[in-house]
């Protein structure tokens, strides 16, 4: 099976430069390029799988009516904070 190629790029010398500072003892310029190109692609996926899995959770939820409004979440949490601080001055009195 033959091997296939990327293009070449073209990059500034400084940049260049800044990456063969950054290239570990035996690594090739090939080499940290093939790593950095694998990795972004896998990064893409995960990134891409997230958004598919945020946008179907947004389906269901509107599917299934919604969730709790602005309201009903701030009471919530309100709650929570006054049951804290009610504990907290408990605490304190004794």
């Amino acid at each position: 099976m033959r091997s296939a190629t990327f293009p070449p790029i073209r990059v500034e010398p400084e940049v260049r430069a800044e990456v063969e500072a950054v290239l570990r003892d035996g690594e090739s310029l090939t080499q940290f390029i093939e790593q950095a190109v694998v990795a972004a692609a896998a990064w893409r996926r995960v990134q891409a799988e997230f958004v598919n899995r945020g946008e179907a959770a947004i389906e269901r939820w509107k599917q299934e009516g919604g969730g709790r409004t602005v309201d009903e979440v701030m009471a919530g949490l309100q709650g929570r904070l006054d049951d804290a601080k009610r504990r907290a001055a408990e605490r304190t009195d004794r």
